[in-house]
């Protein structure tokens, strides 16, 4: 995707302003998937890393119950509906989300002993997509914010196994190397597919890849077959 015919924009460092934040500002500026996202009506440029991904892999239409883990501010979800719009869509974010036809939205931390309960009853059924674009704030620190992003990944993974519908699809956030050994292993048991990849739409600096898992086992199954290797 080009910006064709638009100049860059560059942005001076304003009173109060760090030289951080004028960096960000201008990179936003500059972005045409953010200029795109406008113009579309996409309340995020992330909206186009789920729609490349779906491209990919093709997971998003045809699902009938979607939990969206770390939604705000509402692109994902967005995607989904207009790829899916007879799914029930549920999501949950630390941070407030505009309300979004069609979508029931909580403000709250899915670490939250309460939130899969609450997620999987307001779905009202099995998801057969479970999505999560959650990362940890960084603290600067590239392995400390690594290790806290992949702890998000670790808890979406064990929500997925214990609620996702047979035949389903996990879809994470990680970071550069993809899964951990031990979630790596753990997919490859509950999962007939893995797969990673870093769309188009993740800036060219980004350390984020996503990792997508299909074709869930069901944990019966899943059960029969580490017994078996055992």
């Amino acid at each position: 995707m080009r910006g064709a015919g638009v100049g860059k924009v560059r942005v001076k460092t304003a009173k109060g302003r760090t030289a951080q934040s004028t960096r960000w500002l201008e990179r936003q500026l500059n972005d045409p998937y953010v200029r795109k996202a406008k113009a579309e009506g996409w309340r995020s440029r992330a909206a186009f890393k789920l729609l490349e991904l779906d491209e990919k892999f093709h997971f998003v239409k045809g699902s009938r119950a979607v939990i969206d883990l770390g939604v705000a501010p509402g692109g994902w979800a967005q995607v989904v509906r207009k790829l899916a719009p007879k799914a029930a869509v549920v999501g949950i974010d630390l941070l407030p989300t505009d309300a979004i036809a069609g979508v029931t939205l909580f403000e709250m931390d899915f670490m939250d002993d309460k939130a899969p309960d609450i997620l999987c009853e307001a779905l009202g059924q099995a998801p057969d997509l479970i999505i999560s674009d959650m990362a940890a704030n960084t603290v600067g620190h590239a392995q400390t914010d690594h290790l806290r992003t992949m702890g998000l990944v670790e808890a979406a993974l064990f929500f997925a196994v214990e609620n996702l519908a047979k035949g389903g699809t996990f879809v994470a956030k990680v970071f550069a190397g993809g899964t951990d050994g031990e979630l790596l292993t753990m997919l490859k048991k509950h999962f007939t597919t893995i797969k990673h990849a870093k769309p188009p739409a993740s800036r060219k600096g980004s350390v984020e890849w996503y990792v997508v898992a299909q074709g869930f086992k069901g944990r019966v199954e899943a059960k029969a077959s580490a017994d078996e290797e055992g």
